[in-house]
């Protein structure tokens, strides 16, 4: 398919130096654009990439943070991310929206023509809002489905010289008979760069149904970091076997990352193998099977060549080569099935109870049929580790009809640290003697209570203090143990916007949204925690 290569121009006036290129593998996702390096500063003119409209602005504490989305003639909509703040206009249409709600966190849907925006437009300002790491804008191209696809399919530049890096290969045995190396489990298989550049692995025996895995990073030339890469095909024998194009994929897919990431190893190593095969319930679009879903048929007596192709978005490729010898090899049998582990039907919905813990798990929440340890102790339920991607979320309930009705209103679900030295906060609902939470993640969940109110402290002001030549209010906010639901504040009883940083846990207000008409200002703010537990913290201060 061919896309408009002159409609869509750069959204920001500096060289485009990546952080984070299309289809990057993330936690749980597909990175979804182009994260552009902004200097590691905040504040660059951010442009509408091509005429159109403000189709949808949203703020969150998480996430994208501050995001625009603009709607263009040709179907498609670009999205800016992590934003500092808007352009004058756009910014005083979201704030008097966010003054009439009374909240930071907005979601608006302009109407077309309410928000007109013209080709290389000033929208916004770079920042790093939301679930940023450092200042950069996040930048998106969608087609008229919403599907996100690689902006440098559409005529951008990025300085790419260098070719991907393959840095390991591991094998899989795949078949019940099947072995690689002599091992029934995954194996790592050394590989040596050659002199012309190209890849080679040691000679390997191999028999049955197996597959293969790499790690691969991909660098452009005016940035260090290591990115994703864009294209990866495999041939058996000089026939093509497998290919996964990282151009274009759609939201409702993105969560089976973890079909094609060897889940177990990311969470032991934190580092993520792509399975180069087709696993049972993988229907992720961006992998292609020629023959047998990528996997190969050793036989016995036989030699081999598999071939990996790496490839970035310009064109540079690694190339890995890997001799295979059939040698059929008898096996030790399969160690039986350790009688403690709970046997959960991937195609059947499975209620796990025991004291006062049960866990409803809905049928496809696993890709494949799993054992899992479910044991409950001292109210700590421990279901397995978080070896296994889930689908779905899991419901876990506790019952609290033991505790006293003063405790009762304090208590949350909590996920426990890998090392159990921290519990943290699961969204918890409670309905009469029974707490739940949702997640997608095994491991160890436990009650936890929290007596302790928020801290509030002033930053840049104090009681009693003239801040006329302030252009912010400043207060920080914390809760250890439940963490920050909600918090309001007002200036002479009148509630005031003051924008949440979750990174540095700091609130601001803004004294250009002009709240102020008295010299003397009464500050007051009441912050809750996820139990319920407040803080209030009033102040004076003087402003002429």
């Amino acid at each position: 398919m061919s896309y408009p290569q002159d409609y869509f121009s750069a959204p920001i006036d500096i060289n485009l130096i990546l952080s984070g290129s299309f289809a990057e593998l993330r936690t749980n996702h597909f990175h979804s654009g182009l994260d552009i390096k902004t200097q590691g500063k905040e504040g660059f003119k951010t442009y509408a990439s091509a005429a159109g409209y403000v189709s949808r602005i949203k703020i969150s504490r998480y996430g994208y943070g501050k995001a625009l989305y603009i709607k263009h003639p040709n179907g498609y909509t670009t999205v800016y991310a992590h934003l500092k703040k808007f352009s004058a206009a756009i910014e005083a249409y979201v704030k008097k929206r966010q003054y009439q709600k009374e909240t930071f966190e907005i979601e608006l849907f302009p109407k077309a023509g309410t928000l007109k925006v013209l080709d290389k437009q000033l929208i916004a300002y770079t920042g790093n809002t939301g679930g940023s790491g450092g200042p950069h804008l996040h930048f998106e191209i969608r087609d008229p489905q919403e599907r996100p696809i690689n902006p440098l399919m559409f005529g951008f530049d990025v300085k790419d010289t260098t070719p991907p890096v393959i840095y390991g290969l591991f094998g899989y045995p795949i078949s019940e008979n099947s072995h690689v190396g002599g091992d029934t489990k995954r194996v790592e298989i050394r590989i040596i760069k050659q002199k012309d550049g190209t890849y080679k692995s040691e000679p390997i025996i191999a028999y049955g149904e197996i597959g293969f895995g790499i790690i691969s990073m991909d660098r452009q030339d005016l940035a260090s970091n290591k990115n994703g890469v864009n294209n990866i095909q495999t041939s058996f024998n000089g026939q093509k076997s497998l290919e996964v194009n990282l151009n274009r994929f759609s939201f409702d897919e993105t969560k089976h990352l973890n079909r094609y990431i060897d889940y177990e190893f990311l969470y032991n190593n934190k580092k993520r193998i792509q399975k180069l095969f087709i696993e049972k319930n993988n229907p992720l679009s961006v992998m292609n099977a020629f023959t047998n879903g990528g996997a190969l048929k050793i036989e016995n007596n036989t030699y081999s060549i598999y071939k990996i192709f790496v490839s970035d978005f310009k064109g540079n490729q690694s190339e890995l080569n890997i001799p295979i010898r059939g040698v059929y090899q008898k096996l030790s049998d399969p160690i039986n099935r350790n009688a403690k582990l709970q046997h959960v039907s991937a195609t059947k919905e499975t209620v796990l109870q025991k004291d006062n813990v049960s866990i409803q798990i809905l049928k496809n929440t696993f890709y494949e049929d799993v054992d899992l340890l479910f044991e409950v102790s001292n109210d700590t339920l421990k279901l397995h580790t978080a070896l296994i991607p889930l689908q779905k979320s899991i419901t876990i309930n506790f019952d609290i009809s033991k505790y006293k009705k003063e405790d009762k209103t304090r208590l949350f679900i909590g996920s426990v640290s890998r090392y159990g030295n921290k519990l943290y906060y699961s969204p918890t609902k409670k309905r009469g003697n029974t707490l739940s939470t949702r997640t997608k993640y095994l491991g160890s969940y436990s009650l936890g209570i929290d007596s302790e109110n928020p801290e509030i402290k002033a930053i840049n002001f104090k009681n009693k203090s003239w801040i006329s030549n302030h252009k912010y209010l400043k207060v920080k906010i914390n809760d250890k143990v439940s963490g920050i639901k909600n918090y309001r504040a007002t200036l002479n009883e009148r509630w005031i916007l003051m924008e949440y940083d979750t990174k540095t846990q700091l609130l601001t207000h803004d004294f250009e949204d002009q709240t102020i008409t008295e010299t003397e200002n009464n500050f007051k703010i009441i912050v809750t925690d996820n139990v319920g537990n407040s803080s209030t913290f009033e102040s004076i201060f003087y402003r002429k």
